[in-house]
């Protein structure tokens, strides 16, 4: 545990991110048309340059205001925020929330995804199909996956897929309630003192650190020692851990059960 991750690795993250911003960055930005003196827009001429700027530099980029969003998506539109909300609420109905349990024990299931669904044989082509959302969600009280399909337009739940045993990838909360966990447990106590090293301060709980989860199976991954047989069946997560802004720490031979809030270790 007393082992900070290779280099490599956090160089490799870096870059991805960065590339990402610079990605991000370029979807938001536009070239703008040329100005006259008096601010109106206007072509700028072939080979012309804007008045007091370097022509070998490119033009200044100008910020685009985000369209604003409607209740209603069109045809293959990616969900709006109306629609999300929606689907959430026609997916988990009052009764539900009250029997099903989230990562941290409380009422109600744990939210994964809610997804634009596809369209059926005979929507394909129709000039205002209808919408559709896929909900998934993990109910801790049974160890459920539950995904539901939601008609937008009709503001009906159309089916509903159950399953024991499948485990799509954590969310974001759940990893960092699995960081919080193992925090909290005397296996962590290599990651406590890992942090301190590093930055010379306590590590108390979660949010000076960037996790990210990845599902644990148990035996359909290899051996699993004894306190972890059940996973698979239960939720288990093994973490990519890293110092916000520094070094990362070595935590993936760690497993948190989130059904059963315990903490084991491989090897």
């Amino acid at each position: 545990m007393h082992q900070l991750m290779h280099r490599h690795l956090g160089k490799v993250v870096a870059t991805a991110a960065i590339a990402l911003t610079g990605t991000a960055v370029m979807v938001a930005v536009t070239l703008p048309a040329g100005a006259d003196d008096a601010g109106s827009a206007r072509p700028a001429a072939a080979g012309e340059a804007a008045p007091g700027r370097d022509p070998g530099q490119p033009p200044p980029g100008v910020v685009e205001q985000v369209r604003a969003q409607g209740e209603r998506g069109q045809g293959r539109d990616p969900l709006t925020d109306d629609e999300l909300r929606r689907a959430r609420e026609l997916a988990l109905p009052r009764p539900v929330r009250g029997v099903a349990k989230d990562v941290t024990g409380k009422p109600g299931p744990e939210p994964l995804t809610t997804d634009l669904a596809e369209l059926g044989p005979s929507e394909v082509g129709l000039a205002d199909p209808p919408r559709r959302a896929n909900v998934s969600y993990y109910d801790y009280a049974s160890d459920r996956y539950i995904t539901k399909t939601v008609n937008l337009t009709t503001s009906k739940v159309e089916s509903t897929d159950t399953q024991h045993g499948v485990q799509p990838p954590p969310s974001h909360d759940e990893a960092v309630q699995a960081a919080r966990l193992l925090i909290a447990a005397p296996l962590g106590s290599g990651l406590r003192q890992d942090y301190r090293d590093a930055t010379g301060r306590d590590l108390t709980g979660p949010d000076p650190l960037a996790v990210t989860g990845f599902v644990y199976r148990g035996r359909a991954e290899g051996d699993a020692p004894g306190a972890l047989a059940a996973c698979g069946e239960h939720r288990c997560v093994r973490l990519f851990t890293k110092i916000k802004n520094g070094q990362w720490i070595d935590t993936r031979r760690f497993v948190i059960d989130l059904s059963a809030r315990t903490v084991a270790r491989l090897g």
